[in-house]
């Protein structure tokens, strides 16, 4: 009789509904704003309609995006890493890319990421980042490409320059599951150039935001339990996915806001809360302090570190 692998078993085990090793995967949409499923312009303009400018501060109603991110199979619960160079003018939270109207042969992705590995069940799952270590051209890439016409070729990130001499960090996200529902997260950075970089890393939990939409459904919440030089154990309740916990290793300042659209910023509008979808960002990038929840409580959370590494060093954390 043939002997079963590991990975055989956890699929036989899914299909029979024993263990749901499934319920966890690479559910979370790498680009959400600029699609069909954000979209309710009167003419069907998606990509004008919910722009990457809107993304960091504009609450999704039918998905999530993130970088190199998992949910559930409902995409209730959401984690992904953000990122920033101490360059950028704001945090490196999803993918950029050029709208259909932008780029002179349509819609495309102007990143560099890889899916190294999967297994089926998603037991284990590896995927890698290129992060500049200067400011993201992101004017350059849409002024060049919208000034070439369809003959010619794509202006690519390769081609600003931002990359030369390896001056980027290399960040690998790995998933490995000891059961359905108990994941071990591991990030590794490595500096790929020179010179000695510093960098931002913010491992992020939230909930994609139904409450919004419909007020009869009742609110989740993330909140920190326990804190100290070892790490940080934050609370995820919510009413169908039931309570998980997240923790994050190390000392770190664990931030905390909602996911809600910032009125304010985008249409002139009073916010009901001062802390909406981009206040992590603000926090970070911009140093607003009252941006984030001192109380440590809503729908948004990321464990903020601030290290830098010499030419070649890695660095892995482990959530």
């Amino acid at each position: 009789m043939a002997t079963t692998t590991a990975e055989e078993q956890r699929l036989e085990a899914a299909v029979a509904h024993t263990a749901h090793w499934r319920r966890w995967g690479p559910y979370v949409s790498d680009r959400q704003w600029g699609t069909v499923r954000e979209d309710y312009s009167p003419y069907g303009s998606a990509w004008d309609y919910f722009t990457h400018e809107q993304a960091r501060s504009r609450a999704y109603r039918w998905g999530e995006d993130g970088l190199l991110g998992i949910s559930d199979n409902h995409q209730r619960l959401c984690f992904a890493i953000a990122l920033w160079n101490g360059e950028d003018p704001i945090l490196k939270e999803r993918l950029f890319g050029l709208t259909g109207n932008e780029g002179n042969h349509g819609e495309d992705v102007k990143e560099y990421y890889f899916y190294l590995d999967n297994t089926p069940t998603h037991s284990y799952m590896k995927a890698l980042y290129k992060y500049p270590h200067k400011a993201f051209p992101y004017e350059q890439l849409v002024a060049e490409n919208r000034r070439r016409d369809r003959h010619q070729p794509e202006f690519e990130l390769l081609d600003t320059g931002v990359l030369d001499e390896n001056r980027y960090f290399d960040v690998f996200v790995e998933y490995a599951k000891r059961s359905a529902e108990d994941m071990l997260i591991q990030i590794t950075v490595i500096n790929r150039g020179s010179e000695a970089k510093t960098l931002h890393l913010l491992p992020t939990l939230w909930f994609r935001n139904t409450w919004s939409w419909n007020s009869e459904l009742e609110k989740p919440t993330l909140q920190a339990l326990h804190s100290d030089d070892d790490g940080t154990l934050i609370e995820a309740f919510h009413p169908t996915l039931g309570k998980r916990w997240f923790y994050a290793q190390g000392n770190a300042d664990v931030l905390f806001t909602e996911n809600e659209t910032n009125h304010e910023r985008l249409f002139g509008l009073p916010n009901a809360s001062p802390y909406v979808k981009d206040g992590i960002n603000d926090y970070v990038v911009k140093g607003c302090k009252g941006a984030v929840n001192p109380n440590q409580i809503g729908t948004k959370a990321a464990a903020h570190y601030i290290f830098t590494l010499s030419p070649g060093e890695t660095r892995a954390w482990f959530k």
